[in-house]
C-alpha cells in the first residue's frame, strides 16, 4: 500500500527567504557594530568596556603623584574569559604611592578578578601602564590612602568630590582601597 502524505503548510517563496537573509545580516552587523564600539571605547562613564588602549609605558613608576592631575584613572583587569576595563577614582599620596577607590566594592567583579589576578594595566592621561594592583588590608595604609582621596578629590566633581578634609574613613565594609605599583618594579 502506498500513503501520500499531504501538507496543508505551503511552500517558503524564495523571495521571503532573501528578505530573512538580508534582515538577519543587517541585524549581526548593527550587534556587531555596537560590540566594537563598545570594546574599542568604554570604558565610558559607568558603562565599563574591556581593553584599555593608548600608548604603553613599559618604564617602572616609582612616583605616581602626576595621576592627582586626571579626574579618573581606568583599569583594566584580566578575567577567565575576557578583561574587564572601568574607571575609579584614583589618588596618590604626597610620597608618590598610587591607589584606587572603591565604595561598595564586595560584590564587584573586578575586585574578585584583582585577588585571583593581581596583574592588569591603568590609564593616566592617555598612557597605559602594566601594573599589579591589591588590597590595602592594614589600617594605617587605608587611612593614607582615604587622605589622599581627601586631598585629591576638595575641589572635584566627580562622585565624592567636595569631600571636606578630615572626614572620616568610612567603615571596612563600606569602602576598599587597592595599593597599585608598576609591573616592572
Amino acid at each position: 500500500m502506498n500513503e501520500t502524505v499531504s501538507s496543508n503548510v505551503p511552500p517558503v517563496k524564495s523571495g521571503y527567504r532573501k528578505i530573512a537573509v538580508i534582515a538577519s545580516g543587517i541585524f549581526l552587523s548593527v550587534v556587531l557594530s555596537v560590540f566594537a564600539g563598545w570594546y574599542l571605547a568604554c570604558p565610558c562613564e559607568t558603562v565599563p568596556g574591556a581593553v584599555l588602549w593608548g600608548e604603553l609605558v613599559e618604564e617602572p613608576v616609582t612616583d605616581w603623584t602626576f595621576a592627582n592631575e586626571s579626574e579618573l584613572c581606568q583599569i583594566q583587569v584580566g578575567g577567565p574569559i575576557i578583561t574587564q576595563a572601568l574607571n575609579l577614582n584614583c589618588m596618590a599620596t604626597d610620597e608618590g604611592e598610587l591607589y584606587l577607590s572603591c565604595t561598595q566594592c564586595a560584590p564587584k567583579r573586578w575586585s574578585k578578578v584583582v585577588a585571583d589576578n593581581p596583574d592588569g594595566r591603568i590609564r593616566v592621561n592617555g598612557l597605559v601602564y602594566p601594573v599589579r594592583i591589591s588590597q590595602v588590608t592594614e589600617p594605617l595604609e587605608k587611612d593614607r590612602s582615604w587622605n589622599a582621596r581627601l586631598q585629591k578629590l576638595v575641589n572635584s566633581t566627580v562622585l565624592g568630590g567636595g569631600t571636606p578634609i578630615g572626614t572620616p574613613r568610612p567603615s571596612d565594609d563600606q569602602w576598599w582601597t587597592f595599593r597599585v605599583v608598576s609591573a616592572n618594579h
